[in-house]
C-alpha cells in the first residue's frame, strides 16, 4: 500500500518521511486518508486489546505538574493532549515527529496549549529545544516500528538527552507467554504487518543502549507479558 516514486517526489505529506515508513507503514502513519480514519482512541483500544487506559496510564502517571517532557512521537486518540494537559502551563511538553501529515495531527490536538511545542525532527537526532533539560523522555510504542538500528539510535539519543535526575519512560511490545492467546494473533500481526516488533520479543529493550551498565532499568509487563514498561534512569 506504498506509493510509487513519482507520486512521493511531489506529495508533500512523504517529503522528508523514511523510506522504511513509506514501504511498510503508509497505510497507518503517513497516508493522510489513512490516518484520518485511524486517529481514534476506539482504533486505539482494539489495538491495544482494551488495555489502552492502563498503558497510558503507565505512562502519565510518571508525568508531574511543571515537569518538562519530551514526547517522541504523536500517538492517536488523546493520549498527546493529556500529556500536556498534565505537564500544566508551569512545564513544558515538546513533541517530536518525523511526517508531516502526524505533525498536521499533534498541532490541532496541541493548539492552544502555549507551554507544547510541536516539532518536525527525526527521534534519532533531536537533541532538545532552547537548552531544555527534561525531566522526562517518553516512547510511547515507537521502538517497535523502527528497524534495529533504528531502535539502537533512538534509545542512545533518549538516553544522551537524559539529564542526571531525569528519568526515560518506554511503553510498548514485549515478549507474551506461552499461554497468552494474543501472542499467536501477534505472530500473524508481525509476519504481515509490523515486521519490526519481532525484535522485542527477542530482545530487552536495556541490549539497544550502548552504554546500559550507566543506567537502572525497571520493567513490569502487562496483560500477560503482551506489554511492558521500562523506566530508566542515571545510576547514583
Amino acid at each position: 500500500m506504498t506509493k510509487n516514486h513519482a507520486s512521493l517526489a511531489i506529495d508533500p505529506y512523504y517529503d522528508g518521511v523514511p523510506a522504511y515508513m513509506t514501504e511498510v507503514y503508509d497505510w497507518a502513519y503517513v497516508d493522510p486518508k489513512w490516518v484520518r480514519v485511524l486517529d481514534h482512541n476506539l482504533v486505539v483500544r482494539v489495538q491495544l486489546f482494551l488495555n489502552d487506559q492502563r498503558l497510558i496510564r503507565a505512562y502519565l502517571n510518571e508525568i508531574k505538574e511543571g515537569m518538562r517532557v519530551w514526547q517522541l512521537a504523536h500517538v492517536y486518540g488523546d493520549l498527546v493532549s493529556r500529556a500536556a494537559h498534565k505537564v500544566g502551563p508551569r512545564g513544558t511538553f515538546h513533541l517530536t515527529d518525523v511526517t508531516p501529515i502526524q505533525i498536521e495531527h499533534s498541532q490541532r490536538k496541541l493548539d492552544g496549549i502555549e507551554w507544547a511545542k510541536v516539532i518536525r525532527c527525526d527521534a534519532a537526532s533531536f537533541s532538545g529545544e532552547e537548552s531544555v533539560d527534561y525531566d522526562l523522555i517518553s516512547s510511547f510504542f515507537l521502538l517497535h516500528e523502527v528497524p534495529d538500528e533504528k531502535k539502537h539510535e533512538i534509545v542512545n539519543n533518549m538516553l544522551a538527552n537524559l539529564p542526571k535526575g531525569g528519568k526515560a519512560v518506554f511503553v510498548d511490545y514485549h515478549n507474551p507467554a506461552r499461554w497468552q492467546p494474543v501472542r499467536y494473533i501477534l505472530k500473524l500481526v508481525n509476519r504481515y504487518l509490523e515486521p519490526f516488533a519481532d525484535a522485542l520479543w527477542k530482545n530487552e529493550i536495556s541490549s539497544y543502549a550502548a552504554q546500559a551498565d550507566r543506567f537502572t532499568w525497571r520493567k513490569r509487563t502487562f496483560f500477560g507479558g503482551v506489554y511492558q514498561c521500562v523506566l530508566v534512569e542515571h545510576k547514583q
